[in-house]
């Protein structure tokens, strides 16, 4: 295992620069992350677990429907809770709750409106979202710290001249941060609580841009200059 090396002192010789570069990019969201949550509610337990694996299974054919647009379909929390009478004594139950949490994710934004709406229609289920975001190995991030990077340099580059002299090594690069997309807040929610009649219009929905920020810091030395 080796030692990390100290960086070295500046001499009137070898003279150093430190600057910070900084990037701040606006890019297209490449997914969008919608949440659903069926529901059902009775008054016997298999009945009520039954309506939700009915709901559950009829809302996973819908998404899956639409093929290679869904890049992820997952199923989250669960839950069927018994709730107790207000009113005499015992454990006596008046109804049971059922609940199933779905997080889709779609790559192709063409079919999200259609999606979400007809995702919406459907038996008491509720409808979050869309979220913007990135993927995880976006070209965006890569990007970011370029263009961090050339403006280091350049930054460097500008006081050496300054001097009148030019830069000789890079003594450090080191990355400050690179920021991803803040997290997601609120979102389009809807909910039915009935079979709708009448097919709703597709929602026309603008992709929300994202926002990628990189920060660098860079340390070089210098020609001396002649002051």
């Amino acid at each position: 295992m080796t030692t990390p090396q100290s960086t070295p002192h500046p001499t009137p010789e070898a003279p150093q620069v430190a600057v910070r570069g900084e990037a701040r990019l606006d890019v297209d969201p490449e997914i969008a992350r919608v949440g659903v949550t069926i529901s059902a509610r009775g008054t016997d337990r298999t009945t009520t677990l039954a309506d939700l694996t009915r709901r559950n299974t009829l809302a996973l054919d819908l998404i899956k429907s639409y093929g290679q647009a869904v890049e992820n379909l997952e199923t989250g929390s669960f839950s069927i809770t018994p709730e107790p009478a207000k009113h005499g004594r015992g454990e006596r139950v008046r109804a049971y709750q059922g609940h199933v949490h779905l997080t889709a994710e779609l790559g192709d934004f063409t079919a999200l409106g259609e999606l979400v709406t007809r995702l919406a229609d459907l038996d008491l289920t509720r409808v979050d979202g869309p979220w913007w975001a990135l993927r995880p190995d976006s070209p965006a991030y890569a990007e970011a710290r370029r263009t961090a990077v050339g403006e280091a340099v350049q930054r460097a580059r500008a006081y050496a001249d300054a001097l009148g002299t030019s830069l000789a090594a890079l003594l450090e690069l080191s990355d400050t941060g690179l920021v991803p997309p803040p997290a997601p807040v609120g979102g389009m929610r809807m909910a039915f609580a009935a079979e709708s009649v009448d097919t709703a219009p597709p929602l026309d929905l603008e992709p929300q841009r994202q926002t990628v920020t990189a920060e660098v810091m860079a340390r070089f030395t210098m020609t001396p200059p002649t002051l």
